[in-house]
């Protein structure tokens, strides 16, 4: 079912929500440039005790574009707004890319935190990018931001994703508003995960692919339980979804919710 969620200072957001049988809320929180329709396969197959919600995020997708700092925090912060609005018993955030590191902070700034499930969110190494790096991976983004999308979607996909479903995702993702998308890609790339880390005690899981860097593994671990798929990509949802539902699914169940 398609809705418009109203935060508590007015803001409106787009969002796909299943209502289930159970007191958790399962929120789903899509990546840098995408929207909630990438989780629409997923729901179909999501289980029946639990709801779901899946927003667009400020300036993605049907979402508007609000006034204010285009950050990680920034979008943490409505995620959290959304998740007080609905007051569930219980939450658990699951996030794609970048939608990984607003769902663990906003898991920081909430206390009915279930567990945060990661979805190759630590494909970029946070915490360990030199600022060199940082930098020389945004410049070509602002230099021509559709064709570095583009390339962006073809180094991250697999030969097994059929071509219109890659240039589905590129076009999506290259619609974005560049003056916001931009902001926030560098914001995105000088991302810490230690403080976030340090202040979120609920459980932390991961559904990863095969692009993961050691040093991101290193960084996880004993903090974070990872499922790795055998799917050679960064967008699971789009090249593997029925082996991605029945990760998450199974993910959700062993949490007994």
């Amino acid at each position: 079912m398609e809705r418009e969620v109203i935060l508590s200072d007015g803001r409106r957001l787009a969002a796909t929500e299943k209502n289930g049988s159970g007191d958790t809320l399962v929120v789903l929180v899509h990546g840098w440039c995408c929207r909630r329709s990438d989780w629409h396969a997923y729901l179909e197959s999501a289980p029946e005790t639990v709801s779901f919600l899946a927003p667009d995020l400020p300036g993605h997708g049907d979402s508007a574009s609000t006034p204010g700092t285009w950050t990680v925090a920034g979008m943490a912060r409505d995620i959290a707004d959304l998740v007080r609005a609905r007051r569930p018993a219980r939450v658990v955030l699951v996030g794609h890319s970048m939608g990984g590191a607003v769902a663990l902070e906003a898991a920081a700034l909430l206390e009915s935190v279930a567990a945060v499930v990661f979805v190759d969110t630590f494909i970029i190494p946070y915490g360990d990018l030199s600022e060199d790096d940082a930098a020389g991976i945004e410049g070509g983004f602002h230099e021509d931001f559709p064709a570095a999308v583009g390339r962006l979607v073809e180094a991250n996909t697999s030969d097994a994703m059929p071509e219109h479903l890659k240039q589905t995702l590129g076009a999506q993702m290259a619609s974005a508003a560049p003056d916001k998308m931009l902001p926030l890609w560098g914001d995105l790339l000088r991302w810490n995960p230690e403080p976030a880390f340090a202040a979120v005690k609920a459980p932390l899981f991961a559904i990863n692919g095969e692009m993961i860097p050691d040093v991101a593994r290193q960084r996880c671990a004993g903090r974070v339980s990872d499922t790795v798929l055998a799917y050679p990509g960064h967008f699971p949802q789009w090249e593997q979804p029925e082996a991605f539902s029945q990760a998450l699914n199974k993910q959700l169940e062993a949490l007994r919710l």
